[in-house]
């Protein structure tokens, strides 16, 4: 059974943790249900890899008791993943272009899984991804269900500039580029979407809890996509 602890990391926040093997998802139940449930004086509930960051307008609130409120929807939502705080994330599909000018370490992973660069293309492809949560930077979603062969530690010299929609491998964990910066992820292909965009109603494409699928496609169907092209 996972274990779930409430600490106070300054005078208007709490951090949730929660420990164990199911772990990841039971961030996401903790969310859900405290969102759900409006948590009183909650402005901003935020997951992480191992908790949940709630920030807190206590008023004239009893600080012990809010967290106790705090603890007791958490542990609920953890033992009862069929309850009210149970994910039921969207399903995001993102085209992915594989190219070499795309990739640049999608060769290397290839070679240390015994695949050729297509072989790892359409196993990244095929995979099944939850986003556990986004960090890093607006928009950066961090996406569990990477296949094991595919699993890469990141580069021991980060990249001076990553391209916006440059899809990575860390670890076991795959992700986006939102916008170009500095980034130690594996690169191996594109998106032409826009994944992260503040202008928009929802400026992120991902939220904590969705489900993603991504698709290979050519660079002539990236270059249509991204010019706003579709046939």
């Amino acid at each position: 059974m996972d274990e779930v602890q409430v600490i106070w990391s300054s005078e208007r926040s709490v951090h949730v943790v929660v420990r164990g093997e199911g772990n990841a998802d039971g961030i996401g139940r903790v969310c859900e249900a405290l969102r759900q449930r409006g948590l009183s004086g909650a402005t901003d509930i935020t997951p992480g890899a191992g908790s949940v960051r709630i920030a807190l307008e206590l008023g004239g609130a009893d600080p012990e008791g809010v967290a106790a409120e705090v603890l007791r929807l958490a542990r609920a939502a953890v033992d009862d993943g069929d309850g009210p705080g149970r994910v039921d994330g969207r399903e995001v599909v993102v085209p992915v272009c594989y190219d070499g000018a795309f990739g640049p370490d999608l060769a290397g992973i290839a070679d240390a899984a015994g695949m050729s660069r297509e072989q790892a293309a359409a196993a990244h492809a095929d995979g099944s991804y939850t986003v556990r949560f986004l960090g890093f930077t607006p928009g950066f979603a961090y996406m569990d269900g990477l296949p094991d062969a595919l699993h890469a530690a990141r580069l021991e010299s980060p990249r001076t500039r990553v391209r916006a929609g440059s899809v990575g491998i860390a670890g076991g964990r795959t992700g986006i580029y939102p916008r170009a910066t500095p980034g130690g992820w594996r690169i191996i292909g594109a998106t032409p979407l826009v994944v992260f965009d503040a202008e928009r109603a929802e400026p992120s494409v991902f939220r904590a809890g969705d489900r993603v699928r991504f698709r290979a496609i050519s660079r002539a169907e990236f270059d249509a996509i991204a010019s706003g092209r579709t046939g």
